[in-house]
């Protein structure tokens, strides 16, 4: 079948710049995918690379899609190739919104409860006041980026940090690979530690090597206590599955919006018995209506907090808004 086609590109300015290992991010971009059928139905998808985790570049995925003709069909998308998951991606789902029904409720399954979200605070010290007001609103789970700042500094903050989080309280640590060996050890050192001190427990150590240094993190993993969990290691689906077939069982931390085809995924996930933890790739209300109504409710369910509390790191909200024809109009 043919499918009118029709895109359009975002840039969503930071409130303030997101600081990972990574560097600082001002700038998020992006495009809406709109297809049309005979019938007049709609379909929405996004494609949100995010070329640090091993996708194609935003100017690529433009280019891709510059160069389609006004009429796709369902073998164009099939062959996407893997070099381009965030296409794969924002095209499946696309698709799949158009001809698949919904899996989960419009007014919000128990999976996206305010208490089952986990929310990305700032990095350093600002964290002390950031996570007070999610706090007051259900928030339970939080999220902050290490690896950005000297070790023994970063060391004392996460301390502090810990002292002031009440009881109840899990925070997600996310190196996006920035640790060597030591600083690594020393952090889960410290982890462990810390659960027999403060009220607040350390759910994971996310990513805290380098993806070529997977032994270390096989080994890490079967060290401490902290659990460590994968993320730039398996952006992608390819490194997804290389990394359960070269002997990973601990979490995997999968942003879907940068993982691939969401029909592959979604066949993996349902085969394969693996710890999921969904993550933000900072995408649009587009892609996250995607991931919560198509992809998650047809795979088995975790008691973790899926990461997508991080809409308010976003200056505009036009985006994040669920009537997408308006969405669409503002772009």
């Amino acid at each position: 079948m043919d499918y009118r086609f029709e895109f359009r590109p975002y840039r969503r300015l930071f409130k303030q710049p997101l600081r990972t290992h990574h560097g600082l991010w001002n700038v998020r971009e992006g495009l809406i995918l709109r297809f049309t059928d005979a019938e007049g139905r709609v379909g929405w998808g996004e494609v949100a690379p995010i070329a640090d985790f091993g996708t194609e570049s935003f100017a690529q995925a433009l280019s891709f899609c510059q160069f389609l003709a006004a009429e796709i069909t369902e073998e164009t998308i099939a062959q996407i190739p893997s070099t381009f998951p965030a296409c794969q991606f924002g095209f499946g789902a696309a698709l799949e919104s158009l001809t698949l029904p919904l899996k989960g409720s419009e007014d919000g399954e128990d999976l996206w409860a305010t208490r089952k979200q986990s929310y990305l605070l700032p990095t350093g010290m600002a964290a002390l006041v950031a996570w007070q007001d999610p706090w007051q609103q259900g928030i339970r789970t939080f999220k902050w980026k290490i690896g950005v700042a000297p070790l023994k500094k970063e060391l004392e903050e996460f301390e502090t940090l810990l002292r002031s989080l009440p009881k109840g309280t899990c925070l997600r640590l996310d190196a996006n690979g920035g640790l060597d060996w030591d600083s690594a050890n020393q952090w889960l050192t410290m982890c462990d530690r810390a659960r027999e001190i403060y009220p607040a427990k350390v759910e994971f150590l996310e990513q805290p090597l380098p993806v070529h240094q997977f032994d270390k993190l096989l080994h890490l993993h079967q060290q401490f206590i902290t659990p460590i969990a994968l993320d730039e290691s398996v952006s992608t689906f390819p490194q997804l599955q290389d990394c359960y077939q070269k002997g990973w069982h601990g979490i995997f931390v999968i942003k879907a919006a940068l993982a691939g085809s969401p029909k592959q995924l979604r066949s993996f996930c349902q085969t394969h018995p693996i710890e999921v933890v969904w993550s933000s790739a900072l995408e649009t209300s587009v892609a996250q209506h995607f991931i919560r109504h198509h992809l998650i409710p047809s795979l088995p369910q975790s008691d973790r907090a899926v990461g997508f509390g991080v809409n308010h790191w976003f200056l505009d909200t036009a985006l994040n808004q669920p009537n997408f024809e308006q969405l669409w109009q503002s772009l």
